[in-house]
């Protein structure tokens, strides 16, 4: 079944730069090779991790056919593919070529501020436009508005092609509702890493992670012994992250993931604009972390 492919560990891939701000192809190889080699069950391409938004459309497309050249089958690849305006949305999904995506990520629109018949309504046309499977996406904190669960559970179950949500609005009892009152193939996904432990305990199936891209085996075990029920051993693993989960995202996404990564040698702690690497006192709690978890850097 589609919804399978994403269950597990999804990571929220970053955009590597150069000092120029040119997009590092050489740092992005190497840490896609980095995820590949350690288990990770598919890919998030040009998400919010990703600085999708300074991103050019000629940029967007070459990361796109790099990953997919790169990964050349190895896992799913979800494509991030929101906005808050539908009809440019529904455009692009008619007339892209989505050859090798295995789904797309669609964020709730953002600033326009919906109501809850205006969510349904974009993401009802986004279902019918879409060559490939939805995922939605609840982010309240980034959008200002919240996708209530009214709302998910009738897109769930009008729209066969909408199969799961990745749900980062915080609260425990919303999330928990969904996975009450959801069909039985639908997928809810940790959009937090912090609280994809406890959600999994209550129902989720994965998490799409930020802390991934550096820990792609530790977190998937994680992960992969809360889905089998070992959830002591999984307490475990994640108790050993607890610390940089607030860490990450003191000075914003990705801000956290870019320092940690760079701190590991994988890329330059490069962002940009709006975006501003962390504070140097982050920069330093993270690296002490790191060498706590004997992590050289």
């Amino acid at each position: 079944m589609t919804q399978t492919k994403f269950t597990g560990l999804g990571i929220a891939l970053i955009t590597p730069f150069n000092e120029d701000e040119s997009i590092d192809f050489n740092a992005l190889g190497n840490l896609l090779d980095y995820q590949l080699q350690n288990g990770i069950d598919y890919l998030v391409v040009l998400g919010t991790t990703a600085e999708t938004p300074t991103l050019s459309e000629e940029e967007k497309k070459s990361v796109i056919q790099f990953v997919l050249n790169k990964v050349n089958g190895k896992v799913p690849i979800v494509l991030g593919c929101g906005g808050n305006n539908t009809r440019g949305i529904v455009e692009k999904l008619k007339n892209d070529d989505f050859t090798g995506i295995d789904a797309i990520l669609s964020v709730v629109p953002y600033y326009n501020k919906p109501s809850q018949e205006g969510i349904y309504q974009h993401f009802k046309a986004i279902s019918e436009a879409s060559k490939v499977p939805v995922i939605l996406y609840n982010i309240p904190g980034r959008t200002g508005v919240n996708m209530l669960p009214d709302t998910t559970i009738r897109l769930a179950r009008e729209f066969e092609n909408i199969i799961a949500i990745k749900e980062a609005c915080g609260n425990m009892d919303q999330i928990n509702d969904i996975i009450k009152r959801k069909p039985k193939d639908f997928i809810v996904i940790s959009g937090d890493d912090g609280i994809t432990y406890p959600l999994i305990t209550m129902g989720a199936q994965g998490v799409i992670s930020v802390i991934g891209n550096a820990f792609p085996k530790e977190f998937g075990r994680m992960v992969r012994l809360s889905l089998q029920g070992d959830y002591e051993s999984a307490r475990v693993i994640h108790q050993k992250f607890t610390d940089l989960f607030d860490l990450l995202f003191v000075d914003g996404n990705p801000a956290g993931a870019k320092c940690m990564l760079s701190l590991m040698g994988y890329i330059q702690n490069k962002l940009r604009l709006p975006l501003v690497p962390t504070r140097m006192v982050t920069y330093e709690k993270i690296r002490e972390v790191l060498k706590g978890l004997n992590v050289k850097c």
